[in-house]
């Protein structure tokens, strides 16, 4: 099996291939369908499985067919783990012009909130900075976005 039998656009099949990911994990063959299909999908596998590629992908190619303003927020618990999911983002949807950003602790607030006013594609966060943005800013919104990911939630 590859990306192609999972019905991802030619776009992000060239992309993997260019990057090095040449054969879909059960993860990704499992929860990719689905989520193209607009199925809500629990996940669990372990580390190193490619379970953010599963959710990215299908992510990716639905924003390249309407893309617009925060069309993705994935929470994490982790500092570490956001700029790890940021960056699988980042070099999957480069060619494209992904625009995305990291909402953490650790960093100005007033620098944050002026990468969210720009409206990013994706928005990777932990739970508490993001409550602090939202309860304190009032430079973006969440009210269109097309998918929430909940990554390590369990």
């Amino acid at each position: 099996m590859n990306f192609e039998n999972l019905n991802l656009s030619k776009y992000l099949c060239d992309q993997l291939k260019a990057v090095g990911v040449n054969s879909p994990t059960e993860i990704q063959k499992n929860c990719i369908p689905k989520i193209l299909d607009g199925i809500d999908c629990i996940g669990c596998a372990k580390t190193g499985s490619g379970k953010t590629l599963a959710f990215a992908l299908p992510i990716l190619q639905k924003l390249w067919e309407e893309p617009y303003g925060i069309f993705a927020l994935i929470l994490t618990p982790t500092r570490e783990l956001a700029y790890q999911i940021a960056d699988q983002f980042a070099v999957i949807g480069k060619p494209k012009n992904l625009r995305h950003c990291v909402v953490t602790g650790g960093m100005e607030m007033i620098v944050q909130a002026r990468e969210l006013s720009n409206k990013p594609h994706i928005v990777v966060s932990t739970p508490g900075r993001l409550a602090d943005h939202l309860e304190s800013c009032d430079t973006f919104s969440l009210k269109r976005i097309q998918f929430l990911v909940l990554d390590e939630a369990g």
